[in-house]
């Protein structure tokens, strides 16, 4: 009996010893714990208890300009306000209720959501004019937050609208340079950071830290805004005589790529991008719809767009048939108005035929069945060769999005007839970017350059960051063909079909075309003239094309005035500017 008594206490002493090393080692593990949160990981949790008491609000950062060739600002900055509300700091909840409805012209429904709102910050409105946000803090509402931040503004509203692209809400580019050149443009954005109470109400005694935004690099484009807005208003006014259905007009240095204007007529505001044209009624449109309409509207036609290039498209088979030996200046041909493929008789322009000519002549006379025999001479194998080695199956490069790529048949499946037709400019699509980077190279000595926008990127205050640099891709053809093909080209407008392309006191190449779109039989055209000056050294290249004209519909008729005009205008003004540059 003894012996399980003593057992028995041994027991609970055991028991007892145990339960008291346990406590004593959970006690020590507690006790390590906090001295290892209260040393070795004060600082994150003092950083975290400081975040529980601020607020952070964004500042945005002042938007890299756009500026043209000559220094005026294209894209800029214009100052605005974003109105919050912070609900823990209101204090007369229905008087800022009333105020921002009445001075955002916002429903007393919408801000009373976002007043009542538990949350650590809530946006009431963005992009407020400067005006109305001084009025706003003019009437020292406490929990109602004025910054001043940024909105993009485009001084010429309209002018190069395709080009330049704009921004949305959160200053973001959307489309054209303002998205290609992002990371460039946009900055970085700062922040407010304001010290609160356990209830939220901000402590004024702690005042603000500022963590300060960095402005967004200017960037400084090829574009001249003097020959963007003659070009446009050229542009503007075929489409309102010739009651086309679009105009573009693209003009360029062939001997570095820099592009000098880029028109697409009709352009759009781009102070107010989202909206539609007054002919388009937006009552009962789709969200779906309305955006398809918008997507059309920003389109830029020089790039994002294809088009038979009809008989302009002849400098490229003339060029190719020279440098292969296939064809020389003095070759005689004889037009009967027609000439036949296999089983298929294709016409020439004048049905009546141009009897006995030279390949110059033909040239001028921009005769079809002379163009078949050249792209027939040279096969498909050669022709194809030369289609690559120009770079027609490459997309240009240009620093703009969307750029289409060619459409042209598989190589196995040209015969003699796709053959024909390539060869002068149907069958296949190209965009006018293309056509006008692929004839600089063939004038240019034979160098493919790349098309561009984007010179230089440059601090705020004016300290260069950044030159840019394009690929060139040399020795495409040789100097000798180049020049030969300038001295044809200025054949054509001096005595040939481009002679209304012609400007007193100037020596002018170029080339006319009329190529009919698809479905053939719609009765529907494309007029386009290329043209470039100085004949002998080109320094600017032009092509100005009428998408769907009423009546008179041929190229040399209404689209080569158009490039005369600009050349009338632009070519004294490039001297000049040179002489000033010099």
């Amino acid at each position: 009996m003894k012996e399980k008594e003593y057992l028995h206490k041994t027991y609970h002493r055991n028991k007892t010893v145990t339960i008291m090393f346990a406590c004593l080692f959970v006690f020590m593990g507690l006790i390590g714990r906090l001295v290892y949160l209260m040393v070795f990981q004060s600082e994150y949790y003092t950083q975290k208890a400081k975040e529980l008491h601020e607020r952070e609000r964004s500042i945005k950062a002042a938007r890299g300009r756009i500026i043209d060739a000559n220094g005026e600002i294209l894209a800029d900055n214009k100052t605005v306000c974003t109105i919050s509300v912070i609900h823990n700091q209101i204090e007369d909840a229905e008087e800022v209720i009333t105020v921002l409805s009445k001075e955002l012209g916002l429903t007393e429904e919408y801000v009373r959501k976002r007043v009542e709102k538990y949350s650590s910050i809530e946006k009431i409105k963005s992009n407020v004019e400067k005006t109305v946000g001084d009025r706003i803090r003019s009437y020292e509402l406490e929990g109602v937050k004025v910054d001043e931040d940024y909105k993009r503004y485009y001084p010429y509203g309209s002018l190069a609208s395709k080009v330049l692209g704009f921004t949305g809400g959160d200053n973001q580019g959307i489309i054209g340079l303002e998205v290609i050149y992002e990371e460039y443009l946009s900055g970085e954005a700062g922040t407010i950071l304001t010290v609160t109470d356990a209830k939220g109400v901000e402590v004024s005694e702690a005042g603000e830290e500022r963590v300060e935004p960095v402005d967004g690099k200017d960037l400084y484009i090829s574009l001249d805004r003097n020959i963007q807005s003659y070009a446009t208003q050229l542009a503007e006014q075929t489409m309102e005589t010739k009651q086309a259905d679009s105009v573009s007009i693209l003009v360029m240095n062939p001997q570095n790529g820099e592009i000098l204007a880029m028109v697409n007529i009709p352009e759009f505001d781009l102070n107010n991008p989202y909206t539609l044209p007054d002919t388009v009624a937006e009552e009962g449109l789709s969200e779906e719809k309305k955006q398809e309409l918008l997507n059309a509207m920003w389109r830029n036609g020089c790039i994002n767009d294809t088009y038979e290039p009809g008989s302009t498209f002849k400098i490229i088979t003339a060029a190719a048939g020279l440098e292969e030996g296939v064809v020389s200046t003095e070759d005689n041909f004889s037009c009967p108005g027609f000439i036949m493929v296999g089983d298929r008789r294709i016409r020439c322009h004048k049905t009546t035929g141009h009897g006995a000519e030279n390949f110059v002549q033909a040239t001028m006379n921009s005769c079809n069945p002379v163009f078949v025999t050249v792209g027939l001479r040279l096969g498909v194998d050669n022709y194809y060769k030369y289609f690559k080695q120009f770079g027609l199956l490459d997309k240009t490069g240009i620093d703009l999005p969307g750029e289409a790529g060619t459409i042209m048949h598989k190589k196995e499946n040209i015969g003699e007839v796709e053959l024909a037709t390539i060869s002068f400019g149907q069958s296949f699509q190209i965009t006018p970017i293309q056509l006008a980077v692929t004839v600089s190279s063939i004038i240019n000595g034979g160098r493919r350059v790349t098309p561009h926008f984007g010179v230089r990127v440059a601090n705020a205050d004016g300290s260069e960051s950044k030159s840019f640099a394009y690929p060139v891709k040399e020795n495409i053809l040789s100097e000798e063909t180049s020049q030969t093909m300038r001295y044809i080209l200025e054949q054509v407008v001096e005595n040939g079909g481009g002679k209304n392309g012609y400007v007193e006191g100037y020596r002018v190449g170029g080339k006319t075309a009329t190529s009919q779109t698809l479905p053939r039989g719609s009765g529907k055209y494309i007029a386009s003239f290329l043209g470039f000056a100085p004949a002998d050294n080109p320094q600017v290249l032009a092509i100005a094309i009428i998408n769907n004209p009423k009546g008179m519909y041929y190229g040399g008729q209404i689209a080569a005035p158009v490039v005369r005009q600009l050349f009338e205008n632009i070519l004294p003004y490039l001297e000049k500017m040179d002489y000033n540059k010099a």
